[in-house]
C-alpha cells in the first residue's frame, strides 16, 4: 500500500508483532490501519471492538503460540485467536520461561 496521508488508529513496534495496539476505540466491522517499519500503510477489518490501548491481532495465532508485542514475548493464545480479534487477559494465558 502507498505512503500517502491516511489516518492511522493502531501503532505496531517490530515486525515480530503477532499484534498492533488499538491508539483509539475500534468496532467490530472497522478498519485497522497502522503503518509498518516500511512506513507503508497496512489494514485489517475488526472482528470484535478492541478498546483504545488494547491488542489486535494481525496474524492467525492457534492456540499456544506465542504473542508478541513490541518485539517480545508477551504470552501464549489460550483459545485460537484470529486476525482482527481483541487479543487480552480473556485469549492469552501468562507464560513464564524457565530461568
Amino acid at each position: 500500500m502507498s505512503k500517502m496521508a491516511v489516518t492511522v488508529n493502531a501503532a505496531i513496534i517490530d515486525e515480530k508483532d503477532t499484534v498492533v495496539v488499538a491508539i483509539e476505540k475500534i468496532n467490530a466491522g472497522d478498519e485497522v490501519i497502522w503503518r509498518d517499519r516500511n512506513g507503508d500503510v497496512q489494514k485489517i477489518k475488526a472482528i470484535t471492538d478492541v478498546p483504545m490501548y488494547h491488542k489486535v491481532a494481525i496474524k492467525e495465532m492457534p492456540k499456544g503460540t506465542e504473542v508478541v508485542k513490541y518485539g517480545e514475548h508477551i504470552g501464549l493464545a489460550a483459545c485460537d485467536i484470529h486476525v482482527g480479534e481483541h487479543v487480552h487477559v480473556h485469549n492469552v494465558q501468562n507464560h513464564r520461561e524457565n530461568l
